[in-house]
């Protein structure tokens, strides 16, 4: 699974053909023992548990970057590479 960016401890990744389980376009986003999935999209969590703080930095972060994180799903589902997002500074 690709990092696309990481920042603060916040790892941010996106899997290939990863569009069965939750059909929506989503990233997966860790923080220590903390794994969650985020929607691209509404920006608000699909499954798992991430502390509120760095939640709100990783939605700051998917708004800036919405159009890149929207062209990585389609090339990842695709199983296509996709590109590296600059982190949150």
């Amino acid at each position: 699974m690709p990092v696309l960016s990481m920042f603060y401890g916040i790892i941010i990744r996106m899997f290939y053909y990863d569009n069965k389980q939750h059909s929506l376009p989503h990233i997966h986003i860790e923080y220590g023992e903390y794994k969650a999935v985020l929607s691209i999209n509404e920006g608000n969590l699909i499954e798992g548990d991430f502390p509120k703080e760095k939640l709100k930095l990783v939605q700051a972060w998917a708004e800036i970057h919405k159009d890149e994180l929207k062209a990585n799903w389609k090339l990842a589902v695709e199983g296509q590479n996709i590109f590296k997002i600059d982190a949150l500074k």
